[in-house]
């Protein structure tokens, strides 16, 4: 089964990658469709629009195009409290693909508790989706997707490399958030893998040169590209992801597994900034029955066996 779908997950990748390089999309264009999906019980109703957005040159010509999926609840009267959440995957050379169909877009993949693919092959709704609390833009940066320099003059280095990525990514946003007229709606980027990296780089350019605010910034299985996380800080900053993992296995004390996780996470990112991030930094210094009581509260949190 894992060798066929190492095989199955290379052509169709060999099959798209070369349509991909085939396909030339106009610079500028949008295609709409409506949809619903449930979540948490309740029908969530959207308009999905996946286009293009062009990227200029200082000049005001078009040296390339993004693409793009956005996906916006129709129900909602009023999106200037409506958060937008812009969305990236890593690579650095990845589409968006698999934060848009594996995590938070209102369809995702047919695959079982292990990740891997079953029949019919195809896309479900996804009860976990954030659309229901969140509009999301997913955006492919140029040379993934369906994105393309169009400029054959204009150099690489305008695109590729970390502060390249990062200066015309934070100009197209400025662009996209200005045409969807979301200014006055809270946002946040998120970033998975090496999108840890881009989005850390976005929040500062954005609000450095674009004048762009942001409410928050969400880290995806976050990498050392770029972010330095080390020592105590790196260490402590773990225990959120075992809390949220061991709840979702169901390892937890009954007194913090029968809360949502919504409840029991910002307990546990609590006693992290409060607590555990203050004594691991005292090391050696900790009194010895501290040492133990956080390691016994570690423990609880992260489902650990005591």
């Amino acid at each position: 089964m894992k060798k066929s779908f190492v095989i199955f997950s290379f052509l169709w990748f060999s099959v798209m990658n070369l349509f991909s390089q085939t396909v030339t999309l106009p610079a500028d264009t949008q295609v709409l469709t409506l949809g619903a999906v449930v979540i948490k019980g309740k029908p969530v109703p959207y308009k999905a629009s996946t286009g293009t957005q062009p990227v200029w040159d200082a000049s005001g010509k078009v040296i390339a195009s993004l693409f793009y999926t956005y996906y916006e609840r129709t129900d909602v009267k009023d999106q200037t409290t409506r958060p937008l959440v812009i969305s990236f995957n890593g690579g650095p050379g990845s589409a968006s693909v698999w934060m848009h169909v594996a995590y938070t877009g209102p369809k995702v993949l047919n695959i079982d508790t292990e990740g891997y693919p079953v029949q019919p092959y195809g896309v479900q709704d996804n009860p976990y989706s954030i659309l229901d609390v969140a509009d999301i833009v997913f955006i492919d940066p140029v040379n993934t997707g369906y994105s393309r320099i169009l400029d054959k003059e204009v150099k690489p280095s305008v695109f590729f490399g970390v502060n390249a990525d990062i200066k015309y990514l934070a100009e197209w946003i400025n662009t996209f958030v200005t045409r969807k007229n979301r200014w006055p709606s809270p946002k946040f980027l998120i970033g998975e893998s090496y999108g840890t990296t881009r989005v850390s780089g976005l929040a500062l350019e954005l609000q450095n040169n674009q004048w762009m605010y942001l409410n928050g910034v969400v880290l995806v299985s976050p990498t050392d590209l770029g972010i330095l996380r080390d020592g105590p800080v790196d260490a402590a900053n773990r225990l959120p992801y075992f809390a949220a993992t061991a709840w979702y296995h169901k390892l937890l004390k009954p007194e913090y597994q029968q809360k949502d996780l919504t409840e029991f996470l910002p307990e546990v990112e609590k006693y992290t900034i409060e607590e555990l991030l203050p004594a691991m930094a005292m090391g050696g210094f900790l009194p010895e029955n501290k040492k133990l009581e956080v390691a016994k509260k570690f423990s609880e949190y992260s489902g650990l066996r005591n």
